[in-house]
Formats: C-alpha cells, structure tokens, sequence
C-alpha cells in the first residue's frame, strides 16, 4: 500500500508539473483585461449572486401572501392507557363507589391537510412594494461594484505597464553607464582619469542596478495584482498588448471634460436615492402594524383507531372531519411601542434626506476637482514628454563633453541624475492621465 500511494503521489505531481509547464499565456489590452475582469472578478461574481438572490427574495415576499398548503400525519401509540374512575352506579354498582375506566383505542393515526390564504395584511402591501426598491438597490450595486472592478484593473494594467517600461528604460540606462564607467576605469588605469571620476559613475551603476532589482520585483508583484484584479490564478502568465505611450493616446479625451453631468446618472446618487426609498417603506411598515390582519383556512382530516399498517383497508373504523375558519387580529395598545417604532422611522426617513442633500454637494465638488486632475494630468503629461526630451539632450551632450574631456564628472551626473528623474516623471504622468480619465468617467457615467 506504502508503494501504491507513494505512485499516485508521484503521478499527481508529474500531471500538475505539466499543466503547469502547458499552461498558455492569455494576451490582454486594457478593454478585453476590463470585460475579463468583469466576468471572472470576484466581487463582480458576487455581485451578479447578489441580484439572483434579490429575484428570489422578491417572489419569497409575494409567495407569503399566495395560498399555503400544509400537511400532517400522526401517529400515537398509547403503551399505557390513563385509566378514569367513574361512578360505579353508571355500571350497576353502589353509590359512592367508583369503577376504573379506559376511553378510546391504545392506537390513533391521523392525516389532515391545511389550507390558509391571507385576506389582508398591511405589511404584506408594504413589503411587495419595497421589492421593487430592493431589487433596484441590487442593481445599482451591481453597477458600483462594476465601476471599482474597472478602476482597479486600469490601475493594475497601467502599474504593471509602469513597472515593465521602467525595467526597460533602467536596462539602458545601465547599459550607458557601464559603457562610461568601463571607459573611465581604463582611462584611470592610464592615468588619464581621476579615481573621483570612477566613483562617481560607480555610484550611480550601483544606484541605477538598485532600481532595476527593485522594479522587476515590482514588476511581478504588479501583474500579480492585476491577475487577481481579472480573478485570473495568482501566477497566471498574462500578458499585456499595449504600453503606456497607446493607453495615454487611447485615454486622452480633452472634450470628456465638457460632458454633461447628469446627476440622476451617477451611482452613488442612486444608491443614496434606494436608501431614501428604503427609509420610507420602512416608515410605511411601520405604520401599517397598527392594521388589522384577516386570514382565513379551511383544512381537511382523518382519524382512525386501528393498526398504523392497516389505516387504508377497508373495514378500518375511521372518521372524517373538516374546519372552515377566519383569523382577525387588531391591534388594541402597545404601550406606545408602535408609536415609538414609527417616529424612529421618520427620524430615520430624514436622515436619509439629508444624506441625499449632502451627496449631491459632495458629487458637485469630486466633479469640479475630478475635472481639475485630468486637466493637470494632461498638462503634467505633456510637460513631462517636453522636459524628459530636453533632459536627454543634456545627458547626450554632457556625455559627449564628459568624453571629450571637456565636462567633469560631476557634470555628467547630474545630468543622468536629471534624465532619470525626467524619466520616472514621464512615467508616471502617463499613468496619471489614464487613472484621472477612469476617475472622470465614474462620476459622469456616461
């Protein structure tokens, strides 16, 4: 047995060793990563379930108030009758004397079926028309919950980008510096150099291989976020078909900032309007436990006294029975209790409206400074592609003068020092102007 499972063992991991070795890369662009996203994300599945359960509990409200249908079967088997004195005189006995009795068969069995229907309940009237709320609420919630799975997937797709562009411009960053740090290194071995000259370009390999390991490590985990984002396996080999020069082509729409804000539109103001609603079909519940309920039932049985297993043959002594009644109850007084229960829900029904003023002014301000980060995020980006084009020209000509003699490494540092920062600048103004856009369209909807 030791060696049967030491083989299936060994078998299971040959076989996962190699779906993991077949597994094939998925290509993505950033839509096709969204509409991925929005279909396997976790939260997104959840709350697709989330509407399904709403439907449900929508026809669980209406079925309450349908007619129910119950049924019941007994069976009793007496092991010890209760045994009844009575007057002895009833069997021809003395006065004063009593005669133990037993009443009714040791064995009872029973079958009965209940129809009730209810006629009219107050807060069975409230409760279908909340349904409809509910499931607008679920609906709504679905669509917010749509709107952070997109946001956090361009965000992951534009970090993973940032990390992977940034490992390539590291790449040939230090590629340059190398090539320098090679030359001055032989120049000093000539005695043409100073040793300063070599430290400053050691310093700033050092610095740049820092970066790099840092950035490829970055560069995992971000695509490991994203793989998440999509509800893709953590290690998924996913591959992304865009860059960030594409995104921000693709992403910069000037005439977005001139869109109509519709404030119906925006999901926030809807989820805060089902709350309103909620509050007051609460307030109308509330209300309606000072109704009468009526219901009404009718149900059918029978009794028989014999053997279980012979209940249905013929012969077996059993009796019919059958109750048509009517339930009415009317509240009378509740110490005050409902009265508290419906001013706590008109406090509540307030609140909510309040809740619904103060949206629409925080809606109207995220509006104003959404627009203001995209515009920024444009300009930014813009004046970070003209200073990163300057930013090279300086290197390449401090470069030149820095072999040449004529500039001194100090020179030369600071101008890499200016490229690299131009460089992570430019960068990340890029993946500013697409995250803004995504911002700017959550609060539009449009």
């Amino acid at each position: 047995m030791r060696f049967i499972r030491i083989g299936i063992l060994t078998l299971f991991l040959v076989q996962q060793g190699y779906s993991q070795q077949t597994e094939t890369p998925v290509a993505f662009s950033l839509e096709e990563a969204v509409a991925y996203a929005l279909e396997h994300n976790y939260s997104a599945i959840n709350a697709d379930r989330d509407l399904v359960d709403a439907e449900k509990q929508k026809w669980e409200t209406i079925a309450s108030g349908l007619p129910q249908i119950s049924g019941a079967v007994s069976y009793q088997d007496q092991i010890k009758q209760p045994v009844s004195l009575v007057p002895a005189e009833f069997f021809g006995g003395q006065p004063g004397d009593f005669e133990p009795v037993v009443f009714g068969p040791p064995r009872t069995t029973s079958a009965t079926a209940t129809l009730k229907q209810q006629i009219f309940d107050g807060s069975y009237i409230v409760g279908i028309q909340a349904t409809k709320a509910f499931l607008s609420y679920s609906r709504n919630n679905q669509e917010k919950t749509e709107q952070e799975v997109r946001r956090a997937v361009v965000e992951s797709y534009g970090n993973t980008l940032l990390a992977r562009q940034s490992v390539d411009l590291l790449e040939k960053d230090i590629e340059a510096v190398d090539k320098n740090l090679y030359e001055t290194e032989k120049l000093y071995e000539n005695g043409l150099a100073e040793e300063e000259e070599v430290e400053q370009l050691q310093i700033t390999s050092a610095n740049l291989h820092n970066s790099l390991s840092s950035n490829r490590r970055l560069q995992e985990i971000t695509l490991q976020m994203l793989n998440i984002t999509m509800g893709l396996p953590l290690d998924h080999p996913t591959e992304l078909t865009q860059n960030l020069d594409e995104l921000v082509a693709q992403e910069t729409r000037p005439e977005l900032l001139d869109s109509e804000f519709v404030m119906e539109n925006n999901v926030d103001y809807k989820l805060v309007q089902n709350l309103n609603e909620q509050r007051f079909y609460e307030l109308k519940l509330a209300r309606s436990r000072a109704l009468p309920t009526l219901n009404a039932f009718i149900n059918y049985g029978r009794t028989g006294f014999s053997d279980p297993f012979s209940y249905f043959e013929s012969g077996t002594q059993s009796f019919e029975s059958s109750i048509l009644g009517f339930d009415l109850s009317i509240p009378i007084f509740s110490s005050l209790g409902r009265s508290a229960s419906t001013q706590r829900a008109k406090i509540a029904l307030e609140k909510a409206k309040t809740e619904l003023k103060e949206t629409e002014q925080k809606l109207e301000l995220q509006l104003d400074q959404a627009r203001n980060a995209y515009t920024l995020a444009i300009e930014t980006y813009e004046t970070s592609k003209a200073n990163l084009a300057l930013a090279e020209r300086i290197e390449r000509k401090n470069t030149i003068k820095y072999s040449e003699g004529i500039a001194s490494s100090f020179d030369l540092r600071q101008a890499q020092t200016q490229l690299y920062t131009a460089q992570r600048e430019y960068l990340q103004s890029m993946v500013d102007v697409i995250n803004r856009k995504t911002a700017l369209e959550n609060i539009l909807n449009p």
